[in-house]
């Protein structure tokens, strides 16, 4: 007698070293919202920050981007990610760490949160981009987008029940030692990671090549592809206006909105739904709209409730804002399940760090110079000015994706982990009669990656 099928999304909750990467995902990401909370609020409430400082913070928080983006994927592409991803969650454990014994010793300064900030965003660098080139080690290409998607609906669950919580500890305890939390979880991810057994092999050296030569291939490979570029391109300008968004926003709740840290969390809290909403729904518009479609509909669609974010005001007006942060975030989502999915499978393993790493350089590598800008308006013309620069810039992130060629395009090629198509011209997929994006969901979530706040990656 036949067995009957299992459906898809079990089968692949089913796989023990996949479950075992999605568990430790779930405890970092929600240790990462209590600190989205805490961290800001240790600069404002604590050490009396000016928007400056906190737009510094945030910088220092994704310099690292910037700094080491690059030669970290070719440096990753010669080496067993598993192992880089359980140091980079140790370093992050103890750097997040230092911050409650310092602040319970009465020593806690701007320039150690800076530090700190430093020291975990180069850590962070080396697991993102390990982590998007370690996925398919774990799983067939076939069920990347099914993997993508359920490791982004853990994300914006924490996104969810982390900062809810993140304020509740904050009120209660303080928010030096509500950060003690993070390096629980940054512990627990190590943990369950040291448990998976994948069968990685160690790259084969390529004889006489230099980082230099391997880093240039990486970005000629992103470059030369013309929806990749177009990609990278809506995607920095994203980022360069949520981090001004980032480095503002906790300054313009505390000290013009006059929000406690209880209901910051719960703003953080229901704003995040739209991202779990996102998830959710990613694969159902990927099979409706299409792959390429939804790339750039999601961002034409959302885009424009970013102007909400300067409108909203005390009392009822926060409303605005959390309405504001749920749409861009659903959009943010969405499209992150189309060109995460896409990017790995469109791209051969053997460049995979590198094209993570050359997209992560092109996209964060925004984020440093948007939360520095943030600052200096805001600490000029106020947190709320700094917000009208930040939805006016939204509303120029679809202009890259609607100039190229995905306009004409309904399903992405390679999107379902078929062959790839060379950089220079990729087979047009205008109006075929299925998602690409699609193909292992079920209907299920379908997308993939962090993304602090509305920003993508």
């Amino acid at each position: 007698m036949n067995e009957m099928p299992r459906p898809r999304q079990a089968r692949l909750l089913g796989h023990r070293d996949f479950r075992l990467l999605l568990t430790g995902a779930a405890a970092a990401q929600t240790g990462s919202q209590v600190t989205l909370v805490a961290l800001p609020l240790v600069a404002v409430l604590v050490l009396d920050a000016t928007p400056f400082e906190v737009g510094l913070l945030t910088a220092a928080e994704t310099a690292a981007f910037l700094l080491v983006g690059l030669p970290a994927g070719a440096w990753l592409d010669r080496m067993r990610k598993l192992p880089v991803l359980i140091r980079a969650d140790v370093v992050r454990c103890l750097a997040v760490g230092s911050i409650p014994p310092a602040a319970a010793l009465g020593v806690l300064t701007m320039p150690q949160l800076y530090l700190v900030a430093l020291v975990t965003g180069v850590a962070t660098v080396f697991f993102d981009v390990a982590h998007q080139s370690f996925l398919p080690a774990v799983l067939p290409r076939e069920q990347l987008v099914g993997g993508n998607g359920a490791l982004e609906t853990v994300r914006s669950s924490a996104q969810i029940a982390g900062p809810g919580f993140g304020g509740g500890l904050v009120q209660l305890l303080g928010a030096p030692l509500a950060i003690v939390a993070d390096a629980c979880g940054y512990l627990a991810s190590a943990l369950l990671l040291a448990r998976i057994r994948v069968e990685e092999p160690l790259p084969e050296p390529a004889p006489g090549r230099s980082l230099r030569a391997e880093v240039g291939e990486g970005v000629r490979f992103v470059l030369g592809h013309p929806l990749l570029r177009a990609i990278a391109t809506a995607t920095a300008v994203s980022n360069l206006f949520a981090a001004v968004l980032m480095a503002v926003q906790t300054v313009f709740w505390v000290r013009v909105l006059a929000l406690a840290p209880g209901a910051i969390g719960v703003l953080l809290s229901t704003s995040a739904v739209g991202g779990l909403a996102g998830a959710l729904c990613a694969g159902r518009l990927a099979r409706w709209v299409g792959q390429a479609r939804l790339i750039w509909l999601s961002t034409v669609v959302t885009a424009p409730f970013a102007v909400l974010w300067p409108l909203s005001g005390g009392g009822a007006g926060v409303v605005l804002f959390g309405l504001a942060s749920g749409v861009v975030l659903f959009g943010a989502v969405a499209y992150n399940v189309a060109q995460v999915s896409f990017r790995q499978s469109v791209c051969p393993p053997e460049l995979l760090g590198r094209m993570n790493a050359t997209m992560r350089f092109l996209v964060w590598g925004t984020l440093p110079i948007g939360a520095l800008g943030g600052g200096i308006v805001a600490d000029a013309a106020g947190p709320r000015a700094a917000l009208w620069l930040c939805a006016i810039g939204f509303l120029l992130v679809p202009v890259p994706l609607l100039l190229s060629p995905l306009r004409r395009m309904r399903d992405l090629p390679g999107g379902g982990g078929g062959g790839a198509p060379g950089p220079g011209g990729p087979a047009a997929a205008e109006d075929t009669d299925r998602g690409a994006a699609a193909e292992d969901t079920d209907g299920k979530a379908a997308t993939q990656e962090p993304a602090a706040s509305p920003s993508t990656t």
